[in-house]
């Protein structure tokens, strides 16, 4: 039996994906004639305590051979999530989605397709698209002042560049996080000219405010730079100089929780007499939830006690972090490109947007970025679907499910399955979201890109197992392969690619502390960096990758062929898994080879002759 109906597909649905308010959309069916007589309708319903399904009757629009064809348009005004099928209404059968997308016949209910709606004012900021995002561990990039005293007494400084990061546990089984290699913001500064020779156009920096962790996730000064990375000048200096290059610097806002050794809780007493936890009348004291019933007497981020929660409702923590001249204001205002939200799906979506107010508030152009690992339309939170990617919350999200298909691609998932995955996420997300997407292989909370494909998996296992391996000889050179691969597709696909740094040099490690080796600057691995470099070129030269459609042409095993389409380039990626050389068909009617363990890209302008490509990348 032919496809009855796929999303994926312009000619069953337009326009492709999630729609603004108001917008309509056309939907056409193709009924085979063996099905008999049949009265199609649309049932679709809109995610509420009250919506209840509406069913509208599709119209007859004529045959094909042994195919009746229907179709119908609908108007959604409200914003908000809608799941649809069809039924054929001359009996129970109805048309429900396939695995593949497909929708098939089902005598019973079945998976629904989403339709997301949002809002029709909803707009991300053009600089973001079609550029290239790097990401930077501060305290493990580059050490710019050499040799500098630590600002406390209980950080450990670790001299070797070389050396492992410290993952013992201490006397009572706890992680520290309390040994230092130096990188500060000097060092990404020196670094500047090798960062846009990588054609990077921006910066997301894991947070850099005073902490007492070399990961500074538990925050002890939401307004003033942590000293062992430099000062507030030194940040204008960076965001200055950054400037000139053409480099914008994101940073990293950690708003769920802040640290028990800070100038707010200050549980330690590192900050005098005051603080919430050791004044009652402190101004901070309502920022925090006490009550003898949580472990420590006051409730923590995920019961680690050195991480206070903090209730995102309350108006002077509020307005702390999104007044004017608070924390959001003060550092776009030093030059900052914008934030990533630290778990997002962690903060109410009502935070959210004034966290948004507060950004756009210093211009349309500065990014809010949301850290969510699954589809972020789908994502619950608070009891209730999150909002935050529908146009009043976000700019975008990090794509950790496109980073999961591709890096399952590379290893071996066939390309039907991966594709669908990726398809999944530009389908329901808001096309101003998908453009602004942060598309990677590798974070400071996952493992390196390179040991996910080359090694085996951890299952489990602990850091001592985790510690001290390196993949070498043939597995690194097959690694190596893959890994271009796999950011051959992450450069290529919608959204916003993101390079972990190291991962251009092929870095290795499993999880946090492995994942966050300092990087090392004398490293013989070259091959990469040039592919990388290319890939950004191609990106800010061919109009396609700005926001350009997506069209797959052919997922097939170890092939995987697509397009990506703009006003007047085309460009035709073809990523070669196999072990065989293949000749691959392209839309134009050329053909093109393809090594094995390889990909190919050709960029035409649209309607040239279809003869003459004037971009080839092999």
């Amino acid at each position: 039996m032919s496809c009855l109906f796929n999303s994926y597909d312009p000619y069953f649905k337009q326009p492709f994906g999630a729609v603004r308010a108001g917008q309509t959309v056309h939907l056409t069916l193709c009924i085979p004639e063996e099905l008999g007589y049949v009265d199609p309708h649309l049932v679709i319903q809109k995610e509420g305590k009250y919506d209840v399904p509406v069913h509208y009757r599709m119209k007859f629009d004529g045959q094909t051979p042994k195919q009746n064809h229907f179709s119908v348009d609908v108007t959604l005004g409200d914003v908000g999530l809608y799941f649809y099928y069809f039924d054929l209404y001359t009996d129970f059968r109805r048309i429900v989605r396939g695995p593949d997308n497909c929708g098939v016949v089902s005598w019973q209910e079945g998976e629904s397709w989403q339709l997301t709606v949002y809002e029709p004012s909803f707009q991300t900021p053009d600089s973001i698209k079609g550029k290239v995002f790097y990401q930077i561990f501060p305290d493990r990039f580059c050490e710019g002042v050499e040799n500098k005293p630590m600002p406390f007494p209980d950080r450990l400084y670790q001299a070797d560049k070389h050396a492992e990061p410290f993952w013992q546990p201490n006397e009572i089984g706890g992680h520290l996080n309390e040994d230092y290699f130096g990188g500060d913001l000097k060092g990404i500064q020196l670094k500047l000219p090798y960062l846009h020779e990588m054609g990077v156009d921006f910066l997301y920096l894991n947070p850099i405010f005073e902490a007492h962790s070399n990961h500074r996730y538990n925050t002890a000064d939401y307004l003033n730079v942590d000293p062992l990375l430099g000062t507030n000048e030194d940040f204008e200096a960076l965001c200055m100089e950054a400037a000139k290059y053409g480099i914008g610097i994101v940073l990293d806002g950690v708003f769920s929780h802040t640290g028990s050794d800070s100038r707010y809780f200050n549980r330690e007493g590192r900050y005098g007499e005051g603080g919430a936890y050791r004044d009652a009348n402190s101004p901070y004291r309502g920022w925090y939830d006490f009550d003898p019933k949580y472990k420590g007497g006051y409730r923590s981020w995920w019961g680690f006690e050195t991480l206070p929660e903090v209730n995102e409702e309350t108006p002077s923590y509020v307005d702390f972090v999104t007044g004017e001249g608070g924390v959001i204001d003060t550092w776009l205002r030093r030059g900052a490109a914008g934030f990533r939200l630290d778990v997002a799906d962690e903060l109410p979506d009502s935070f959210i947007e004034k966290v948004r107010a507060a950004v756009k508030r210093v211009g349309p152009e500065k990014f809010l970025l949301g850290e969510v690992w699954e589809d972020a339309t789908t994502k619950f939170g608070f009891d209730k679907r999150r909002t935050y990617l529908l146009g009043k919350g976000l700019d975008s999200v990090m794509n950790y499910p496109f980073k999961n298909a591709v890096l399952d691609f590379v290893k071996g998932k066939p390309a039907e399955q991966a594709i669908n995955e990726i398809m999944t996420i530009c389908e329901h997300y808001p096309a101003p979201a998908m453009d602004t997407a942060l598309n990677f292989l590798s974070t400071h909370d996952t493992e390196r890109a390179l040991t996910v494909i080359a090694d085996e998996p951890a299952n489990g296992r602990g850091r001592e197992w985790q510690s001290g391996r390196c993949v070498t000889g043939d597995a690194y050179e097959e690694g190596i392969l893959r890994l271009k691969m796999a950011y051959a597709i992450i450069y290529t696909l919608p959204g916003v690619p993101c390079l972990y740094y190291g991962d251009e040099i092929g870095m290795q490690g499993y999880r946090d502390p492995f994942n966050r080796g300092y990087y090392c600057w004398d490293s013989h691995e070259k091959r990469l960096r040039p592919v990388l470099a290319q890939l950004a070129q191609l990106r800010h030269t061919c109009e396609a990758f700005h926001s350009g459609a997506l069209r797959v042409l052919r997922a097939d095993g170890g092939v995987l062929h697509y397009q990506r389409i703009g006003l007047v380039e085309t460009a035709e990626i073809i990523v070669n898994r196999t072990e065989h050389i293949i000749v691959e068909p392209l839309a134009s009617g050329k053909h093109t080879e393809v090594n094995p363990m390889g990909f190919t890209i050709v960029v035409e302008e649209v309607g040239h002759n279809p003869n003459h490509s004037y971009y080839d990348y092999k």
